[in-house]
């Protein structure tokens, strides 16, 4: 398994606040360099704002950004495609999402990369009218990316292993797959990381390295840093090494005052627990 990073979480806020220098792309060559110093393989950036935005780069700088990335020794493990998190449960809005997603993932080719990441809302527990507009959308993009040899990577934390699933199965193509974050389990939906990756197994392709707990009786939840949350880090490591997994562990922390510390902790937590669990 290799070690990234998302590149906006070298930020002092949210991504959803998008702070930075005021200059998109200074603000990512800044994330590339800092993962490149940190010893990491790989990185992960958005394509829906920034320096990547997919409906405003051009040729020029796809080759620019790709030049930036593998002069540091990096790939890109997979690129963002998430629109504000909002998922795929309007059929109007979905018209223009589901075309957009597409040129996501046309740029992510353009990026060597066969990866694209996103939320798609929340699947609902029965088959209802929500449940068919997600599907419709959604299997329009699995079968998108199988034509290009790409994959289409939902993140889990919405609802339980087994609910995703489920969806995943009655698409009918393997193009839409699982980026698989353990602490959104935890912190979300109480569920449990290691069981769900048996569960998920045929569909992983990415993950997240973040962690964090459930407050209360599912009044909410709390980010923190590797190690100090409730994942069960060495039966999760394990767990993705059992299925065969040899894809990357993307760090992305979204809240702190020291995102650089807290992604620099994470490495190095993430390289102690797979050197322990012979896995480096």
């Amino acid at each position: 398994m290799k070690i990234g990073v998302m590149v906006e979480s070298f930020r002092k806020s949210s991504v959803d606040s998008v702070v930075g220098s005021g200059n998109p792309m200074r603000d990512f060559i800044n994330g590339v360099e800092k993962a490149s110093e940190l010893g990491a393989s790989g990185i992960q950036a958005y394509a829906t704002f920034g320096a990547l935005k997919f409906d405003e780069i051009n040729k020029a700088k796809i080759s620019e950004v790709l030049d930036i990335v593998k002069s540091n020794g990096l790939i890109f493990s997979a690129v963002c495609g998430d629109f504000g998190g909002h998922g795929f449960e309007d059929k109007l809005n979905n018209i223009k999402k589901v075309e957009d997603s597409k040129r996501v993932l046309d740029l992510a080719k353009e990026l060597e990369c066969d990866i694209v990441t996103t939320h798609i809302g929340t699947v609902p527990d029965e088959e209802c009218e929500k449940r068919d507009i997600m599907r419709t959308a959604c299997r329009e993009l699995a079968v998108y990316a199988d034509s290009i040899g790409s994959a289409f990577a939902v993140e889990t934390g919405p609802e339980t292993c087994a609910l995703l699933g489920e969806f995943l199965d009655s698409l009918g193509a393997m193009g839409v797959r699982v980026n698989f974050d353990p602490a959104n389990l935890v912190m979300c939906v109480a569920d449990d990381p290691v069981k769900g990756v048996e569960t998920l197994k045929k569909y992983i392709v990415h993950t997240h390295a973040k962690d964090g707990v459930m407050l209360g009786n599912r009044e909410g939840w709390e980010e923190l840093p590797l190690g100090r949350g409730g994942v069960d880090w060495d039966n999760y490591l394990s767990a993705l090494d059992k299925i065969g997994y040899k894809g990357f562990l993307t760090i992305e922390r979204e809240v702190g005052d020291d995102p650089e510390a807290d992604i620099k902790l994470a490495k190095d937590f993430l390289v102690g627990k797979l050197e322990k669990l012979g896995l480096k």
